[in-house]
């Protein structure tokens, strides 16, 4: 059998043939897609059986690619957090794989096809890199080579002006959390005298207070911009859109959890019991994130941006197991600390697996009606049924519904936070319970928001001749969604068994194993972790439901059989007959929200009425409705101003005089010796 280290680099090697290929045979646009996606499936599956051996053994294995120079070697380690990380990848970039092949055809003579397969297998390659990245020198540079790829897949349409500024917003956000993480590395490579990971173990605790608490902000605000917290997300919802829809589910799926495995890193790895502080942060910025998100998800008629919404949602559900786990920490609770941790990377193997479904399902759309906006859809599960049903099971299970995979890790993270209001004092305690009351309510939104995000799209008439003229996807399309929909099931009903996954990652993290005390009634049932917990059984609701539903399909055969069947128009109230005009509108599914919670929306709305005769027989009506961007009008745009304005005063210190010049330099050296003497 290949070792773990074999598997890794010759799937790392695929990759580049890949990319590769993409670049060779630009000018045949078939022949560059077929062998692209081709070569980035079969580096998924290798790249897969090597974090799954490395997972299950839980040993960590570390090697040097022949990359580097003496002084910077690139050194990757597939310890148990890598490895698992880097499988969601896997099989997350093998459905996208396979469900390219038949997304990227109509591109072909409209766009330069093989740029976009050298930019998607570079993107899994630097993404791999990033995983198992040994060193801050290895991880920086695939970091920034992953978020240079990311630029260039989301301005892929560049004559799109909305892609282009999505594009710059991405990579200024992008390059601002980068040097983040470079002063903070900088200052654990200081103390440690190595930039190996293995030496920053445990570091992050042993710096004077003031530094470690710097330093822990650092990261959480530098992997922050890329896992898109609140109030640093504003590149997400402009990026997911305009991006091709297979590398929108990669970029909400996998790149913004390159931020989530650096928090894990750093958290868990990097840092021992941190300040209570740390981990009160962490869970506030989570519920803001989640809460917000969902909220603003609500609003959007544009469904691709309504799912990237929801991926700042899905982020501050993580962030909230990730935020108790280091508070139970703080306080010396480890078992809930370990049940809490599982619990939000839990989170992030579902989140990749549902909301890549859900864009993979908005592509195939996209691909029907070449139209993102849910108003101009309907009708759609009668053209396209099986889009329909895997966009369905990715709502269901992202809206946290059992028996589906979104269940079970919010039901984890509710037990997490119920259990610590028994288990800490003072006001610490408040924390958990107003915690899960807010999560309860981001559910329960989620849920009202995946109605409109189906029902709109999908059922009642088509409100346009594109939805009226859509068709089924290609086959390779339903077939990548469906694999990530056989993994919503699979991860929601065989929960007890994917559970014990987690054993090594808690052991490198916590040095305890939980899996024993999650599973109960012989492996049948979920546990909560604690001895006051609840339990549930996913794999029984699944057979509940199949029996219940079986019984229901005989009854209703039994009960027609010979009976006579008549067919007939919907009842329309007496109306002469339903239209589209008729029916539910994706805004009106949402006023009663936008009005609720006015205040942070900030509605504006403006009618305009045409008349010829009189003021009371209009002849047109126009409305326009819209809400006011909060973060960028409050924050982003008084800041950009006044960099901008700064930069209009620095401009003085341009005088064009090279005796200015000599000045500025006399001046510098002058202080840096007086600096060096007192050193």
């Amino acid at each position: 059998m290949p070792s773990v280290e074999a598997l890794f680099s010759v799937g790392l090697a695929v990759y580049l043939a890949g990319a590769v290929a993409g670049l060779a045979a630009w000018r045949r646009p078939a022949a560059a897609r077929v062998a692209g996606f081709a070569l980035a499936l079969a580096g998924t599956l290798l790249q897969g059986a090597a974090s799954a051996m490395a997972l299950v053994q839980g040993a960590g294995a570390t090697w040097t690619l022949p990359l580097g120079t003496a002084l910077f070697p690139w050194t990757v380690r597939l310890d148990p957090l890598s490895a698992y990380f880097n499988l969601a990848l896997a099989f997350l970039a093998c459905a996208v794989s396979v469900y390219s092949f038949g997304y990227v055809r109509h591109m072909e003579g409209k766009k330069n096809v093989g740029t976009l397969v050298f930019f998607y297998n570079l993107l899994l390659l630097s993404l791999s890199l990033v995983f198992t990245a040994a060193n801050a020198f290895s991880f920086l540079v695939a970091w920034e080579v992953m978020a240079l790829v990311a630029y260039c897949l989301v301005s892929f349409e560049h004559e799109k002006a909305e892609a282009r500024r999505a594009g710059v917003v991405f990579l200024v956000m992008s390059h601002a959390g980068t040097g983040l993480l470079l002063v903070a590395f900088l200052v654990l490579a200081t103390t440690a005298r190595s930039l190996d990971f293995a030496r920053f173990h445990l570091l992050g605790s042993q710096l004077p207070l003031l530094d470690q608490g710097a330093v822990f902000l650092l990261f959480f605000l530098g992997f922050g911009v890329k896992a898109g917290i609140v109030p640093l997300h504003i590149w997400l919802p402009d990026a997911h859109p305009v991006a091709p829809s297979n590398v929108s589910a990669l970029m909400s799926g996998i790149v913004i959890k390159t931020g989530i495995y650096g928090m894990a890193r750093v958290f868990f790895d990097f840092f021992g019991p941190p300040p209570l502080w740390a981990g009160t942060v962490v869970l506030s910025i989570g519920v803001a994130s989640a809460l917000l998100g969902v909220l603003y998800a609500l609003m959007e008629h544009d469904l691709k941006r309504l799912l990237a919404y929801h991926s700042i949602e899905n982020i501050g559900i993580i962030l909230m197991g990730f935020g108790a786990a280091l508070v139970f920490r703080a306080l010396g609770h480890g078992n809930l600390a370990a049940v809490a941790l599982v619990a939000g990377l839990y989170h992030t193997f579902n989140h990749a697996t549902f909301k890549g479904l859900l864009f993979l399902g908005a592509g195939s759309v996209l691909h029907g009606t070449g139209t993102r906006n849910m108003e101009h859809m309907g009708g759609l599960i009668r053209r396209m049924p099986a889009t329909a049903l895997f966009f369905l099971v990715g709502s269901v299970a992202i809206s946290g519904l059992p028996p589906l995979n979104g269940f079970v890790s919010e039901w984890l993270t509710y037990q997490a936070l119920l259990a610590g209001f028994g288990s800490t004092e003072s006001l610490t305690r408040m924390m958990f319970p107003i915690s899960g009351a807010l999560l309860a309510l981001t559910a329960a939104l989620a849920a009202a928001c995946f109605v409109k995000a189906f029902g709109i799209p999908f059922l009642a008439l088509p409100r346009s001749e594109a939805a009226a003229a859509a068709k089924e996807s290609p086959v390779s399309m339903q077939i990548g969604m469906g694999i990530l929909a056989a993994g919503c099931v699979a991860l929601g009903v065989g929960a007890t068994w994917f559970v014990r996954l987690f054993d090594p990652i808690t052991s490198q993290a916590l040095g305890l194993r939980v899996s024993s005390s999650l599973v109960a009634a012989n492996g049948l049932a979920m546990a909560a972790g604690t001895g006051r917990g609840g339990t549930v059984s996913t794999a029984g609701i699944a057979v509940l439901g199949l029996a219940l539903g079986g019984i229901a399909a005989i009854l209703v055969m039994l009960r027609s059989r010979g009976a006579r069947r008549v067919s007939g128009p919907t009842w329309d109230c007496g109306l002469p007959g339903l239209t589209a005009d008729n029916q539910y509108t994706a805004t009106a599914f949402s006023k009663p929200l936008r009005m609720i919670f006015s205040a942070l929306y900030r509605p504006r709305r403006e009618i305009q009425a045409e008349y010829e005769v009189s003021p009371y027989y209009p002849t047109a009506i126009r409305f326009e409705s819209d809400i006011e961007p909060t973060f960028e009008k409050r924050f982003y745009d008084p800041l950009q101003r006044s960099i901008l304005e700064l930069a209009r005063r620095m401009r003085g210190i341009q005088a064009g005089s090279i005796h200015a010049y000599l000045a500025y330099i006399f001046v510098t050296l002058i202080l840096l010796l007086l600096f060096g003497v007192r050193g």
